[in-house]
C-alpha cells in the first residue's frame, strides 16, 4: 500500500466547498470523506479528477437560519434545514478553542446519535479529524465544521438502553442478536434512515447495548466490532442496497478510531458501545444470513490491486470501504477485510 499523501486535499476540499451535505433527495455528500480516503490509501493523482466528475450531482450550501449558541443548541438538534446555523456554529467554536476540545465535547454530546443519517455524520468526522491532525489548514478546519454540524443536524437515537453493560466482544454478541423476521418486513423505503425506523417497534431490539463489553482495550473492541461486520458483509450484502447498508456497519465503527484519542476516558466505552449499536441497527434491519456462515473468505489480491479496483469502479462507498478495510486489516490482520473490500467493489461496480 502506498504511503499516505495529503498533499492535494485542501484544493479537493476547495474544489467541494460550495456544496451542502446531502443532494438527491437525501443522498448523503461523500466528496470531503471519499477525497480523504483516497489520499491515506497514497493516491493524490486520483483525487482531483473523482472530485471534478463526483461533484456535479451536488447540492448548494443550506443557508443559515438563525445563530445557534451555547444556550439553544439542543433546539436545533436534528433539524437538518439548520445545517447551516450549525456549520457556523462550529466556525465559532473552532476560532475560540482547540479543535481537539470542540471534537473531545461535541463527539460526546453526539455520539448517541452515531446511527444518524445511516452514520455518515460519525463518519464524515472521522475523516475530517485525521486530516486536521495530519496537518491544521483552514481548508481542514471548515471540513471538521460541516462534518460536525451535519451531525448535529441529522441527529436522531436508536430506541434501547443507553448503556452498555455486558460481558462479550461483538464477535460473541452478534449471535445473540435478534432481527427482524423477513416477512414483517417493510419495503420501497426512501432510505437507509426510514428503514431503520422498524426497529422502534421491534423490542428485542432494546437490550442490544446490554451485551457487549466496551470496558475494555477501546483499539481491540474496534478491531473485533469491524472484522466482525466485514462477516456481516460477506454473509449478506448480495445488491446495491444490502452493499451499502452494511459497508456502513463496518465504516460507521470505525469511524471512532480516529476520534477515541480526543475522548475522556470515561466517554470512550459509550462511544464504543453507540458504534456497536449502530452496526447490529443495520444487522437487524437488512440481514439475511449470519455471519457465523462465513468460512473462509481469503483472497489473493494485494493491497494495489484492490486501491485500483476501487479507484476504477468511481464509487464512493467502494473507496471509502476499501480505505478501511486495509486500515484495519494492517492493524489486526483478518481475511474478511480484504474479501469484504473485493465483493463491496464488485457489487458496486454494477450501479
Amino acid at each position: 500500500m502506498n504511503t499516505p499523501d495529503y498533499s492535494v486535499l485542501d484544493e479537493a476540499l476547495e474544489m467541494l466547498s460550495d456544496y451542502g451535505p446531502e443532494f438527491g433527495g437525501g443522498l448523503s455528500n461523500h466528496g470531503p470523506m471519499a477525497s480523504e480516503a483516497i489520499c491515506a490509501m497514497g493516491r493524490r493523482d486520483s483525487v482531483l479528477r473523482w472530485v471534478e466528475k463526483y461533484r456535479k450531482q451536488l447540492n448548494s450550501r443550506v443557508a443559515t437560519r438563525e445563530k445557534i449558541t451555547q444556550s439553544n443548541w439542543r433546539e436545533a438538534l436534528g433539524h437538518f434545514r439548520r445545517t447551516g446555523d450549525w456549520s457556523a456554529f462550529f466556525d465559532n467554536e473552532l476560532k475560540e478553542r482547540p479543535w481537539n476540545e470542540v471534537v473531545q465535547q461535541w463527539v460526546e454530546r453526539l455520539s448517541p446519535g452515531l446511527i444518524s443519517a445511516a452514520a455518515h455524520g460519525a463518519i464524515r468526522t472521522g475523516h475530517a479529524t485525521r486530516s486536521i491532525a495530519i496537518e491544521d489548514t483552514a481548508h481542514r478546519r471548515r471540513e471538521l465544521c460541516d462534518a460536525l454540524g451535519y451531525w448535529a443536524a441529522v441527529y436522531n437515537v436508536l430506541p434501547g438502553k443507553k448503556r452498555a453493560r455486558g460481558s462479550e466482544m461483538p464477535s460473541a454478541a452478534i449471535k445473540r442478536v435478534e432481527v427482524i423476521p423477513r416477512e414483517a418486513r417493510g419495503g420501497n423505503f426512501a432510505s437507509l434512515d426510514a428503514a431503520l425506523k422498524q426497529l422502534d417497534g421491534f423490542k428485542p431490539f432494546d437490550d442490544t447495548l446490554s451485551i457487549v463489553d466496551t470496558t475494555a482495550d477501546p483499539s481491540a473492541f474496534v478491531s473485533d466490532l469491524t472484522a466482525t461486520f466485514a462477516r456481516v458483509f460477506l454473509a449478506n450484502a448480495h445488491d446495491m442496497l444490502t452493499a451499502i447498508a452494511f459497508v456502513h456497519a463496518v465504516t460507521g465503527p470505525a469511524a471512532t478510531r480516529p476520534i477515541l484519542p480526543y475522548l475522556r476516558r470515561d466517554a470512550i466505552p459509550p462511544t464504543l458501545g453507540y458504534a456497536w449499536q449502530a452496526s447490529v441497527a443495520l444487522y437487524s434491519t437488512f440481514s439475511r444470513s449470519s455471519a457465523a456462515k462465513v468460512k473462509n473468505s481469503a483472497v489473493a489480491i494485494s493491497d494495489d490491486e484492490l486501491i485500483d479496483r476501487a479507484i476504477a469502479s468511481a464509487d464512493e462507498h467502494a473507496i471509502k470501504f476499501t480505505e478501511v478495510c486495509l486500515r484495519e486489516d494492517r492493524l489486526n490482520s483478518d481475511a474478511a477485510y480484504r474479501a469484504a473490500s473485493l465483493h463491496a467493489i464488485n457489487l458496486l461496480s454494477q450501479g
